[in-house]
């Protein structure tokens, strides 16, 4: 048995394979119809989410299974103080494989040391969110064909984006990549991801607080908000919300083939006015979150097709 909790607990074969298995799904949905029959998802989310939450469901019913939700945290044995390894406990006695997103960082990784059922990592505080670095793993290759010799650009919240830390150890695994990192000074991304990850391998990085300077370089361009459940203050929270805005004019000294993901939910950061932007990539994204779901289920259940 197998979870999932951090993206690089997957090998770079690994993540091609769930690649090449998506790819399948998406040419081929009919095949995979039926391939959890039988099999429940349950979905453990202590914290908001639409994307994410949705995605797991939809993933398991286009699979054939099924799925047992909690409503919230608010509705669930939490609020009475049960600890997440009792939760993990409980739930494996009535599902197959559980979905987890916690405010608590490391929380998912305990519920995976004492379930009987793979657990899957669906976000856990400012730390990680494999599943959604795998939606931009998909996007990128189904945009660039490639996961090596890119320019990446991180905008927004880099000090307690999740989506941004994980994205970072997925491609720092790739030769060639360099990462422009954009951000105001408060929200920078954190020492140990600098680090352990880009310093430690030799990463080609740079920061800068100016995105408009850095837009033309870029082949790949991953906009974040900033994130108001994040901040203790809510003073810091007002000043830093709106630092970055990627409106069409902003965009004319953009590459042609620039690729612009978002993990989603926006707020001001990406004007509605860029959607329409052929490079706008972000519900592309949002339905490649579902395929490598799929995909990944299929993996930590070990359902051969």
């Amino acid at each position: 048995m197998r979870s999932l909790i951090d993206i690089l607990e997957l090998s770079v074969e690994e993540i091609d394979e769930l690649i090449s298995l998506a790819e399948d799904i998406i040419a081929h949905p009919e095949k995979y119809r039926d391939s959890c029959r039988y099999k429940k998802l349950a979905t453990l989310f202590f914290e908001p989410s639409t994307r994410t939450r949705l995605s797991f469901e939809a993933a398991m019913y286009e699979l054939g299974g099924n799925v047992l939700s909690m409503a919230s945290a608010g509705s669930s044995s939490a609020a009475k103080g049960e600890s997440v390894a009792d939760t993990a406990k409980t739930v494996s006695c009535y599902a197959d494989i559980i979905a987890m997103r916690h405010p608590k960082e490391g929380a998912p990784m305990v519920a995976a040391m004492n379930a009987s059922i793979p657990v899957i990592n669906a976000g856990d505080g400012g730390h990680n969110h494999p599943t959604q670095t795998l939606a931009d793993l998909l996007t990128i290759w189904r945009e660039k064909g490639r996961f090596t010799g890119l320019t990446i650009g991180l905008c927004g919240d880099l000090k307690f984006g999740r989506t941004v830390h994980s994205l970072i150890s997925a491609l720092a695994r790739y030769n060639g990549n360099k990462f422009v990192l954009i951000s105001p000074v408060e929200l920078k991304l954190p020492s140990y991801v600098k680090k352990d990850v880009l310093q430690k391998n030799q990463i080609s990085y740079t920061q800068t607080t100016d995105l408009e300077a850095a837009l033309p370089e870029l082949d790949i361009l991953y906009m974040t908000r900033v994130q108001r459940e994040r901040f203790f203050n809510e003073e810091d929270y007002l000043r830093l919300k709106d630092s970055y805005i990627l409106t069409p004019e902003k965009l004319n000294k953009a590459k042609k083939d620039l690729a612009i993901l978002h993990p989603l939910p926006r707020v001001n950061e990406i004007s509605v006015g860029v959607d329409a932007d052929p490079r706008a990539v972000y519900f592309k994204q949002v339905l490649n979150g579902k395929y490598m779901r799929m995909a990944l289920i299929l993996k930590l259940l070990e359902v051969e097709v």
